[in-house]
C-alpha cells in the first residue's frame, strides 16, 4: 500500500487508513438516489456500490508526533500495519486528537485495555465528551465505554475547549453539527495552511450536494449549516484539505467548476 505525505510549511501530514469498506451509498444517505450518485462515476465502484476510508492523519509539528483519529479497529482493521508501513510508530506518538467520539473515530485508543500509544495525552473535544457520556447516550454507546472512558481511569485525557492550541501550528476550531462537540484541526505554518476536515463531510459528492447529511450526524440541521459555512471558507480560500473518508490519501481542495464546486483530490509524494 502506498504511503503519502506532504508538507504545510513546517507542518507534515502522513495519511494513513484503517480499512477501505464499501456499500451502498444509499446506507449513509437514505434520501439520496442512486441516478445523482451516478453524476460522479469516479465514486462508483461495481454494483452501484461507492468505497470509504477509516481514515487518520499523522502530524509532525513543533517536533511533536500527532494522531487525529485513530480508526475502528475492526477484525480486519489495518491501521497499526498502515502505520508502521509509512514511519509512523505508536510508541513515538505524543498526542492523539479526536476531531469526535465516534466509533470508527477512537477504535484503537486502547489495544488488550492498554493505550495503544503508550506515552501519548489523549485530547478530547470537551462538548463532545459532555454530551457522549451522558447517562442516556453513553448507555447505547459500547464504543465509549470500551475505547474512551477507559481512558480517564489511566489519567491521560486532556480536555480541548474552543480554540484550543495544540501546538504553535495546530489549532481545533469547533465545527459542531456530526456530533455536538465535532472539531477540525486548523494548520497555520510559515504562511501555508490547511484544514484536517474531520466528519464535516463523508463524501466528495457533498461538494456540490452540500445539503445532503448522512445518517450519523447528531444534529443534522447545524452539520448542514457547518457544511456549508466550512466549504465555501475552503474553497474561497483554496485551502488544502485532509478528509479522513475521502478517496485515499484524502487530500485535495474545494473547487469551483463550470456549474458546481468540486473535490478535486491531489496525490503526493511516497514516503520512505
Amino acid at each position: 500500500m502506498p504511503s503519502y505525505s506532504i508538507n504545510v510549511g513546517n507542518v507534515e501530514l502522513v495519511s494513513v487508513s484503517d480499512g477501505f469498506p464499501t456499500r451502498s451509498p444509499l446506507m449513509p444517505f437514505p434520501d439520496t438516489t442512486i441516478e445523482q450518485w451516478r453524476e460522479f462515476p469516479e465514486l462508483m465502484k461495481e454494483n452501484d456500490q461507492i468505497g470509504s476510508r477509516y481514515g487518520t492523519t499523522a502530524v509532525r509539528s513543533g517536533g511533536k508526533l500527532i494522531i487525529v483519529d485513530t480508526g475502528l479497529q475492526a477484525p480486519d482493521g489495518i491501521l497499526m500495519e498502515d502505520m508502521k508501513a509509512k514511519g509512523v510508530h505508536p510508541e513515538e506518538v505524543d498526542l492523539v486528537v479526536f476531531t469526535h467520539l465516534h466509533p470508527d473515530h477512537v477504535g484503537w485508543n486502547l489495544t488488550a485495555g492498554k493505550p495503544t500509544f503508550p506515552k501519548a495525552r489523549y485530547l478530547i473535544p470537551q462538548r463532545d465528551w459532555d454530551y457522549w457520556t451522558k447517562p442516556e447516550v453513553v448507555k447505547d454507546a459500547e464504543h465509549i465505554r470500551n475505547q474512551v472512558l477507559p481512558l480517564k481511569d489511566h489519567g491521560v485525557i486532556e480536555f480541548m475547549g474552543d480554540d484550543y492550541q495544540i501546538t504553535d501550528e495546530l489549532t481545533a476550531v469547533s465545527t459542531p453539527g456530526h456530533t455536538p462537540g465535532h472539531v477540525s484541526i486548523l494548520i497555520d505554518s510559515q504562511g501555508e495552511r490547511a484544514y484536517i476536515l474531520g466528519d464535516v463531510a463523508h463524501s466528495p459528492a457533498q461538494a456540490h450536494y452540500t445539503d445532503w447529511c448522512p445518517i450519523f450526524d447528531v444534529e443534522p440541521d447545524l452539520s448542514r449549516k457547518t457544511r456549508h459555512q466550512v466549504l465555501d471558507m475552503l474553497e474561497a480560500q483554496g485551502i488544502l484539505v485532509a478528509a479522513g473518508h475521502f478517496p485515499d490519501p484524502g487530500f485535495g481542495h474545494f473547487v469551483k467548476g463550470e456549474s458546481r464546486r468540486m473535490w478535486q483530490g491531489i496525490q503526493v509524494r511516497v514516503t520512505n
